[in-house]
């Protein structure tokens, strides 16, 4: 419950933060408070290099691949629960039976999800959040966020941190369980990402900059499922569209 409680204080803050900095015309558009952000970033990047990373290189050295794929496997099933319940106020119907079904068939014959048998049954893997829910329903991206151990977030996503958590059954199990759990997940998905941060280090002039735009691309994608329209692409949004948690 304390990590929720800390998640709800730093998303007060930030989002406070955001919403009254929207007059602001000397910083980055769409990105008003980046010298924060920039200072979260370089906070987050250091603790990566320094701790996180060379832990994740040597899970990932020493863990064997079908384990690591059987421990990602788990926590995306798990996931599934915030998934349906988003697939369901998107009005995705179809594939909030879909999800369920996977969710269901990964959790009995996948053993707790340790195994993905519900892609051999047809059943695709889905991925949705409350902040693409937000984004369905014309809410703008508002404020991009750079938040402490969490990197890339923006006005619009940061509430999915509190309800996704709160619909993961691990935060109702005890802390000892839970912590070791989360650190774990953490830890198998730093290794996952370990080649492609590997990229962005060494190819970009400014890691900040492209992971900043990486991010606001990818969560146009995921909004769209994969097809979004040329002038979302192009970060020239439709009038009609700006949502209410828009901050020019």
């Amino acid at each position: 419950m304390g990590n929720i409680r800390t998640c709800g204080v730093w998303l007060t803050a930030l989002l406070a933060l955001g919403l009254l900095s929207g007059c602001a015309t000397t910083n980055t558009e769409g990105d008003p408070l980046e010298p924060l952000n920039r200072t979260f970033y370089n906070i987050n990047d250091t603790l990566d290099k320094g701790l996180i990373k060379p832990v994740a290189e040597v899970y990932g050295k020493y863990t064997p691949k079908p384990v690591r794929t059987g421990i990602t496997n788990f926590f995306d099933n798990l996931g599934l629960i915030n998934t349906v319940a988003n697939d369901i106020l998107q009005g995705k119907m179809g594939q909030a039976l879909s999800d369920s079904a996977r969710f269901v068939f990964n959790s009995t014959l996948g053993i707790g999800g340790l195994f993905d048998v519900a892609t051999g049954m047809g059943l695709e893997h889905h991925k949705e959040d409350l902040g693409q829910t937000f984004g369905v329903w014309g809410f703008g991206e508002g404020a991009y966020l750079n938040l402490p151990l969490r990197g890339p977030n923006s006005v619009r996503d940061a509430p999915d941190l509190v309800t996704s958590a709160y619909l993961n059954p691990i935060f109702y199990l005890n802390s000892v369980v839970t912590i070791p759990l989360a650190v774990l997940d953490g830890i198998n998905t730093r290794a996952n990402l370990l080649e492609a941060t590997n990229v962005v280090q060494e190819a970009a002039l400014d890691p900040y900059i492209f992971t900043r735009e990486a991010y606001r691309q990818r969560r146009i994608y995921d909004i769209y499922d994969g097809e979004p329209p040329l002038e979302e692409i192009n970060g020239e949004p439709d009038e009609e569209e700006e949502g209410v948690l828009s901050i020019e």
